[in-house]
């Protein structure tokens, strides 16, 4: 059992490509658990107990199930078109976005665009943007300024486990910021 492959296995299904194991999601990203774990169930061993597990101990908490336990999707990170119902929230006046060295220069041409995803992912703190941009090479941190993007009419989400959403972060809204300055 290696419940980090597992898991990374779980977010392919749920965030972006279902069909690999023969199911579908609903329109808010909704799969039916007894079909996840038939579906991974022919590709390895895997029962609920271990999808379970899973959902409890992943430190990102990127998966919740509905109240009676009988549907799960992923929090956030699709992308395949689906509206996991997030709640327009009032950001704080900075969030924090890190990426690595390799992608800055079409940051500062751009400004943040979701790519492949519906959103782009922007985090609460410094230190944890600062751990997303170690997983792309040297961290580079951009400090957001969200509260002006707001006034200005930027629309902002918050999911379940802490990550802010919006659709794009043009590069006026964004400062490249050292780690020990703030």
């Amino acid at each position: 059992m290696n419940l980090s492959a597992d898991s990374k296995f779980l977010s392919l299904i749920l965030r972006h490509k279902p069909e690999v194991i023969g199911i579908s999601l609903d329109e808010h990203g909704w799969a039916d658990v007894d079909e996840v774990v038939t579906g991974i169930r022919k590709t390895r061993e895997f029962d609920r107990n271990m999808l379970e597990e899973i959902v409890r101990t992943d430190q990102k908490q990127r998966y919740s199930f509905n109240e009676d336990k009988t549907l799960i999707r992923a929090n956030q990170g699709h992308s395949i078109p689906v509206d996991v119902q997030l709640d327009v929230m009032e950001p704080p006046e900075f969030l924090w976005h890190g990426t690595g060295e390799k992608y800055v220069s079409s940051i500062d041409k751009t400004g943040l665009i979701p790519k492949s995803r519906l959103y782009v992912h922007i985090s609460g703190d410094m230190e944890t943007a600062y751990k997303v941009g170690q997983r792309h090479g040297k961290a580079v941190i951009y400090q957001v300024s969200a509260g002006k993007m707001q006034e200005d009419g930027y629309t902002f989400y918050c999911s379940r486990n802490g990550v802010w959403l919006t659709r794009e972060v043009p590069a006026r809204y964004l400062e490249k910021v050292d780690r020990q300055e703030v």
